[in-house]
């Protein structure tokens, strides 16, 4: 493990301890859109994160969901979701986790996702694999979507745009086996990366939502494209992930949906 990640998974536990304390406990909970939360304990944990990092590597770049943002322009940048699934922690649904990603100028070369409810943390390194709690983890066998779990999640304007993922999830839903929508979708893709989902789709999402979950994803032996089959863009915010044995499936439906 290179000390970069070390630290990564220090951090990450750190926060996620913190978070698990103050679950059910008193929040201040404010709106940032319609449906977008943030609480105290997002803000909170995101300071405690940023101290953790930036005192090993005060030179680097910090960027992270709730606005603290220093030395973007570094050729290092850690992106960083303090609390990933906000509306989930807000009203007592116990998923959520940590989600932590180190790039190199522009490249994922570090990634950690912790779920301290079940105490679980997923770490990756280009070449070096995926782990969950030291076990090397790989995606699953599927090779049909009509047999497939799938995960997505819905973008924050879904009450302001027809483009809201709506379709997508029809289509899907009556495609493969069963279509889940927890909350998280940085722990979508680390149960990509595990096996426990086949593929997972979405779109309208954060830097910091996904760049852990693209490194556990390649490095389990899955696929990550947009959802027209091209490199991922980080920045751009749409995404798909699988084992990538149903990956040409599910971009055939997404493919027909947005033809219409």
């Amino acid at each position: 493990m290179s000390d970069y990640l070390a630290v990564a998974e220090t951090a990450a536990r750190e926060a996620g301890r913190f978070l698990a304390e103050r679950f059910h406990g008193s929040l201040k909970i404010e709106k940032k859109g319609q449906v977008n939360l943030v609480t105290d304990a997002d803000r909170q944990s995101e300071e405690l994160l940023k101290k953790i990092i930036l005192s090993e590597y005060p030179d680097h770049g910090f960027k992270a969901e709730e606005g603290t943002e220093s030395g973007t322009d570094s050729e290092y940048l850690w992106l960083v979701d303090p609390l990933d699934a906000t509306t989930n922690y807000a009203h007592g649904f116990p998923i959520y986790c940590v989600s932590i990603a180190l790039l190199k100028n522009g490249e994922i070369i570090t990634g950690c996702i912790y779920n301290p409810n079940l105490d679980e943390c997923f770490i990756a390194e280009p070449g070096k694999g995926a782990f969950l709690n030291g076990e090397r983890i790989a995606v699953s066998r599927t090779e049909s979507l009509d047999d497939s779990l799938l995960a997505t999640g819905f973008p924050y304007d879904i009450r302001e745009t027809d483009d809201n993922n709506l379709r997508e999830f029809a289509a899907f839903a009556t495609s493969a086996r069963a279509v889940r929508r927890a909350g998280s979708a940085a722990l979508d893709m680390a149960y990509v990366a595990c096996g426990r989902f086949d593929g997972f789709w979405e779109f309208k999402l954060a830097p910091w939502d996904v760049a852990a979950g693209i490194l556990l994803v390649e490095e389990a032996g899955g696929k990550i494209s947009s959802w027209t089959g091209e490199e991922c863009d980080l920045f751009k915010g749409e995404i798909l992930a699988s084992n990538s044995l149903i990956h040409m499936q599910m971009l055939d439906v997404l493919t027909k949906v947005r033809a219409g």
